[in-house]
């Protein structure tokens, strides 16, 4: 389940991508199909070793067009050159780090003159609402410290030195679930709903019917979980 746009963020053969807060690796894994020089970065090494462990599998059956690596670290004080990277991908990160500023300067300082990269937070509505269901939903460790809207977003991106291009909303259909789960208890997945929403879900992700793409693409203007801005680093 991708949250950034590919047509929107183009990558392929000769690219540096830098996947940070890659966790299970969803977008690291579709850069590397696409042909681009993949960096998996995240904290949690258990998540890099399964990401590691699929970049393999997709270099042995041919699915990887490109290579790929995972790194270890803080976003904070990421351990790369300046101007390392063609692209960076910053999905559902920024949400959890005291100091979003400096992790935003180190986005830009790794990036090179004229490179794109898309960031993704929570959208304010469906995180409101979810954080005014739930204590647990955002006060586990690791969690979500602030919700963000979308002009404080772009205009933090915008301090740090970087050009705010378009952005867009996703996973309309996703909204519900996790307000059902903070209404029922966050762990709570044995509950009727959350399992028959669940299954609605892997349902359209396995299928992607038109009804259900339809109204994603409806519910995403109104309910979106996440919203996606797209960067430039200037020349």
């Amino acid at each position: 389940m991708l949250t950034v746009d590919f047509a929107r963020l183009p990558v392929g053969p000769g690219i540096r991508v830098l996947d940070l807060g890659c966790g299970g690796g969803r977008h690291a894994f579709e850069a590397l199909r696409r042909g681009a020089d993949v960096v998996a970065f995240d904290m949690d090494q258990s998540e890099l070793d399964g990401v590691k462990s699929m970049f393999a599998a997709m270099e042995e059956t041919g699915e990887a067009a490109g290579t790929g690596e995972t790194v270890q670290g803080t976003a904070l004080d990421m351990p790369f050159e300046d101007n390392s990277f063609d692209r960076v991908i910053a999905a559902e990160v920024l949400e959890h780090i005291h100091e979003d500023t400096a992790a935003m300067r180190e986005i830009l300082r790794v990036l090179k003159p004229g490179g794109l990269a898309a960031v993704t937070v929570p959208a304010f509505l469906p995180e409101r609402i979810s954080w005014a269901l739930s204590e647990d939903y955002h006060t586990a460790p690791g969690g979500h410290i602030r919700i963000y809207t979308l002009a404080e977003l772009k205009a933090k991106l915008k301090a740090t030195g970087f050009k705010v291009g378009p952005h867009h909303f996703a996973h309309g259909l996703h909204a519900p679930y996790w307000w059902i789960k903070c209404a029922v208890g966050v762990n709570n997945d044995e509950h009727p709903l959350v399992k028959a929403y669940h299954q609605l879900l892997v349902w359209d992700i396995m299928k992607r019917p038109k009804t259900t793409r339809v109204a994603e693409a409806v519910l995403n203007q109104l309910i979106g979980k996440s919203v996606v801005v797209y960067l430039r680093k200037p020349a």
